[in-house]
């Protein structure tokens, strides 16, 4: 007999049954998988508020991990209109007495022939050269272009450094130029070859527009607004420059004139302003603290735990901050700084967080501003004065290495082949050299002409055009000339190393200054060891790198020609460097707390596969208690059948049973 439905045949085997046995199955393993996401869930959670606060720790610790933050100047001006900013990591204090006397102008010339039309009236056709500085731009004025407007556009098309512009005189129009730097080494010379409205020079057609200081006043351009240089004096000591912002004239210190006057700059010390990087890192690792407290504290009174109470990683987090907090510093044993205790930072025993006492912190920086730096960023103390600490390596030990030199570095020199004379007169024939400085750098250089009557008036000049090179203002270098023993000229870059050199690329007469022949001589790197292992050199730099022991990763510079034993170097890696070190560590790939969050995440995975097999189980179940209630409800139905057709046979027995009574 079918059974269409559960409990049809029984009345009792139904659905709601099979139900309540599926749920009572369920329910012992549900309720410990549930509790057990619960728990892995809050352990994630509480991981990354402790993941949080720990990173949290990193910035301020990275800030005071920098030698440049500990050093915090500010600088003022007496005169509003004599700026100064500071560069706090060459600043040193100081007052100066300022007075600015003449500001920077950029050249501005115009023409002096009036056009009827800016679009139509001719021009002259020719080719314009515009030398501006040590660039030199060549100009082709031809039918396409011989109006006035053309004539603007195909010198602000030319990228030659001037900025042209065709203004409306009420009565006709006039070309204006104005050169795009201010400064005499940016002034205007133009040129006109091959003018077809007459010759080159005779104030005709094109040559209209030519421009020299030498030139007659009524022919040419004429100059409107002349260059000039920015002109201040520091301490008395006079001080010029192409523009209005003065860089380099003070270490760390840059000035930005707008008008004639007279300053005071004061620069000092901001120890404020280290005092609150300080306090940026306390704070942080007080909220470190709360946190910890929050997530693993114990209530003794209550007898009862925080979720993380007793947890080994936060033992190790704690553990590893007091180390680092609490010890004197390595290699600063004998120094006036040894620990954080000494500049104002002490632990509250109760609370385990930091106490800061900020006056003491500023009074020990000022009184011992180097062994407070070491104490919180990496230091390299040398024994030689001439071998500069550059950086080191996240390999670096803290220790003292020894350093030999086995070859200084040098710088690439030009030397001319016979000797520099006395007297020179520099004219459009002999007045340019073009140069090749550490190979990529292109030096054009336009002497000014004129009678030198001595040797050094004519060194001064070269080295003049030299400092005012844009090419080699733009490329950061620069290049120094000379005499040597034998008296033959010498060019000298400022860069040392393999990639320094200097190349004579052409001289209008090299002969006179003895460059007819010459000889270019390449810089080399500085090589020696450091520890006691090969180093590399890069220019005046000697570093090792990885693999080479406890020294692995240090660079130190090394000045001056000596070789042989250099001394040692001493590496102190501050509290701020080994605090970076230790939360990177921690929060990284690997770290006790990144390896803790991805052995809880494989947990919740386990559970979620758990669960997977616990629906399979009772799917199963479920089946096989459908398939049993199926077959006894089959059989009881059965029965009940037999039990009814039995009784229908028993009441069809009874009348006649009766009827034979």
């Amino acid at each position: 007999m079918a059974i269409s439905s559960l409990g049809v045949g029984s009345g009792v085997l139904t659905s709601d049954l099979v139900d309540q046995l599926v749920a009572a199955e369920r329910k012992p393993t549900e309720t410990r998988l549930t509790q057990k996401t619960q728990q892995t869930e809050a352990l994630l959670s509480a991981y990354g508020k402790l993941r949080s606060a720990v990173t949290e720790l990193r910035l301020p610790m990275r800030q005071l991990s920098s030698p440049d933050n500990l050093k915090a100047f500010s600088a003022s001006s007496s005169n509003d209109d004599i700026g100064v900013s500071v560069d706090a990591t060459k600043a040193s204090r100081g007052t100066y007495s300022v007075e600015v006397t003449s500001l920077a102008s950029a050249q501005a010339l115009a023409s002096q022939t009036v056009f009827a039309d800016r679009d139509a009236t001719s021009v002259g056709q020719g080719e314009l050269q515009l030398s501006v500085g040590d660039k030199i731009t060549n100009i082709t004025i031809d039918s396409s272009n011989d109006t006035l407007q053309g004539l603007a556009n195909a010198i602000n098309e030319s990228d030659a450094g001037v900025s042209a512009g065709v203004i409306d005189t009420g009565s006709g129009y006039q070309l204006v130029l104005s050169a795009d730097e201010t400064g005499t080494a940016n002034a205007v010379s133009i040129s006109v070859t091959g003018d077809t409205g007459g010759t080159d020079t005779d104030n005709e057609g094109l040559s209209r527009f030519a421009f020299n200081t030498g030139m007659d006043a009524d022919a040419g351009l004429q100059e409107t607004i002349a260059a000039s240089d920015a002109v201040m004096k520091v301490n008395g000591v006079e001080v010029t420059r192409s523009t209005n912002t003065f860089e380099n004239v003070i270490d760390g210190l840059t000035f930005d004139i707008k008008a004639e006057g007279t300053s005071t700059i004061k620069v000092s010390q901001d120890l404020g302003a280290v005092a609150d990087r300080v306090q940026g890192f306390v704070d942080k690792f007080n909220g470190l603290q709360s946190t910890i407290d929050s997530l693993a504290g114990f209530n003794a009174e209550a007898g009862v735990g925080s979720l993380l109470t007793g947890d080994s990683t936060v033992r190790g987090v704690q553990n590893q901050l007091r180390s680092i907090l609490t010890r004197v510093v390595p290699g600063m044993e004998n120094a006036s700084v040894r620990s954080l205790a000494d500049v104002g930072i002490t632990t509250d025993w109760e609370t385990g967080g930091l106490e800061f006492d900020r006056a003491k912190f500023e009074e020990q920086l000022k009184a011992n501003p180097d062994d407070v730096t070491a104490l919180f960023a990496e230091q390299g103390r040398t024994t030689d004065s001439q071998v500069e600490f550059v950086r080191s390596g996240l390999d670096t030990q803290p220790g003292s290495y020894d350093i030999n030199v086995t070859q200084a570095a040098t710088r690439g020199q030009l030397v001319g082949g016979s000797a520099l004379g006395t007297s020179f007169n520099i004219t459009d024939t002999n007045d340019e050299l073009a140069l090749t400085v550490n190979d990529d750098i292109t030096v054009n250089l336009a002497l000014t002409q004129g009678t030198y009557a001595d040797q050094q008036s004519m060194l001064d000049e070269i080295q003049a055009q030299l400092d005012a090179n844009n090419a080699l203002n733009a490329a950061g270098t620069s290049v120094q000339v000379g005499v040597d023993g034998a008296g033959q000229l010498t060019f000298t870059s400022s860069q040392y190393g393999s990639e320094s050199s200097v190349a004579l690329s052409s001289a209008e007469d090299g002969a006179t200054f003895g460059l007819d022949t010459n000889t270019s001589t390449a810089g080399v790197d500085v090589a020696g060891t450091i520890d006691g292992r090969a180093a590399e050199g890069d220019g005046q730099v000697l570093y090792l790198g990885s693999g080479n022991g406890g020294a692995s990763g240090l660079q130190v510079r090394i000045l001056g020609d000596q070789t042989g034993s250099r001394g040692s170097i001493t590496f102190v890696e501050g509290v701020g460097e080994r605090t970076v070190d230790m939360v990177t560590s921690m929060v990284g790939a690997g770290g006790a707390i990144e390896s803790r969050t991805d052995s809880l995440n494989r947990e919740l995975e386990q559970i979620q596969d758990s669960q997977v097999r616990l629906e399979e189980r009772i799917a199963a179940y479920r089946e096989r208690l459908v398939s049993q209630f199926s077959a006894a409800d089959s059989l009881i139905a059965q029965l009940n059948s037999t039990r009814d057709y039995v009784s229908q046979q028993l009441a069809a027995l009874a009348p006649n049973n009766n009827r034979d009574n």
